[in-house]
């Protein structure tokens, strides 16, 4: 029998990849899906991205392997998006490294800073990958469980002084996936100091960064920690400018953080292909209207699912950032989240994430992703009205 490592074994266990199999059984049993489940934007690329990416197709030197000096230019505009969105001074040389979205990043980082055994401390419910690339590098994980009571923070005085003690690392995200809960830069600055007290790394996933419904935009950590002493920041281009399958993004951090990730990526991929990074500069350094015309979409499609819901008589809050709806489970459903989207896919077509399938704090919610367009919202809360009977 073949061996494999034993790496392996916390990543076979993955919600997601159970409802697509749901998915898959409704559409056999005819099933019309709507799928909420994934955040993955249904809105096109802008036009002049585009034509970037499409005027290098046809240019032979943008056709070979591309190496760290070649993405000079992409360095260079991801470093002036910064200081004029947050007022951070960035250096592009030694500062910046491109990603293959910020989920790379998320991924290979713990690949540089753990030790076997060492922790990473995680926000419960958090993103998925940012716990497969702990388990990888033979980590540990303490989740920090995230209360609505306490607006979906992490309490870092909760976390063990045993814990403490063997940690390497903390990752935070918000304006946060699933809660779409926004942190102050007040909470970003108690993150950096109680970081550089305890030695730890501090990881911000930042890929929302342009999804916020009121008028205050929300802090990059670089603005609590702008000599970057401990602090290293992912951003990507599929939320903000939907190239989501251009897989494009950036680190912006600490210059020894970026130095040992780029060495990692030296062993594990070159870059994307010249043509998408100048897409990404076009996009970066080009007309926002994009940008805005994408948040005024997501805002009606909120306001019209968050009236739907309200109207079948399931309360739920009006998110101020980010493309979901964090919502609690009906009583009778409340700590069977998985039963109740496996249930429902089958039933209905209607797709949705369970909570549970983003840590265990996630249990007792739902996440709706709001990747269709309003109508079609409103008949998926329809279906769900019926199968609530």
């Amino acid at each position: 029998m073949m061996q494999f490592a034993n790496r392996l074994a916390p990543l076979q266990a993955n919600v997601f990849a159970d409802m697509d199999r749901a998915k898959a059984r409704a559409r056999a049993a005819g099933k019309a899906v709507i799928d909420l489940s994934l955040g993955s934007s249904d809105l096109p690329t802008p036009p002049h991205v585009l034509q970037a990416i499409a005027q290098s197709l046809t240019d032979p030197t943008t056709h070979g392997y591309l190496l760290f000096n070649g993405t000079q230019a992409f360095r260079q505009a991801a470093a002036e998006w910064y200081v004029h969105k947050f007022g951070v001074a960035v250096d592009p040389e030694t500062e910046v490294l491109p990603l293959i979205g910020s989920q790379e990043g998320t991924a290979h980082l713990p690949l540089a800073v753990l030790n076997p055994g060492d922790f990473a401390l995680l926000l419960d419910p958090g993103y998925p990958s940012h716990a497969g690339g702990v388990y990888l590098a033979g980590g540990q994980i303490y989740p920090m469980p995230l209360r609505e009571e306490a607006g979906f923070l992490p309490v870092f005085e909760d976390v063990p002084a045993p814990v403490l003690a063997q940690s390497r690392m903390m990752v935070l995200s918000y304006p946060h996936n699933p809660t779409t809960a926004i942190a102050p830069l007040s909470f970003f600055q108690q993150a950096v100091t109680f970081c550089q007290q305890h030695n730890l790394v501090l990881v911000h996933d930042f890929p929302y960064a342009d999804l916020v419904f009121d008028s205050t935009p929300p802090p990059s950590v670089l603005q609590a920690d702008p000599d970057k002493t401990v602090s290293i920041e992912f951003f990507t281009m599929s939320k903000s400018y939907n190239m989501g399958g251009f897989r494009v993004g950036y680190a912006i951090g600490n210059v020894e953080l970026i130095a040992a990730l780029r060495q990692i990526k030296a062993v594990v991929d070159f870059n994307q292909y010249l043509g998408i990074l100048n897409g990404a500069i076009a996009a970066l350094t080009g007309p926002q209207n994009g940008v805005h015309a994408a948040l005024e979409i997501f805002r009606d499609r909120r306001d019209a699912f968050v009236q739907a819901m309200h109207d079948i008589g399931w309360s739920v809050p009006s998110p101020t950032a980010a493309m979901y709806v964090w919502a609690k489970l009906p009583p009778s459903w409340s700590d069977r989240s998985i039963d109740f989207s496996t249930q429902l896919v089958e039933a209905t077509g209607v797709a949705v994430a369970p909570g549970a399938g983003f840590g265990k704090s996630g249990e007792g919610y739902v996440r709706f992703a709001l990747m269709h367009e309003s109508s079609i919202l409103q008949a998926a809360v329809q279906r769900m009205a019926e199968f609530l009977g």
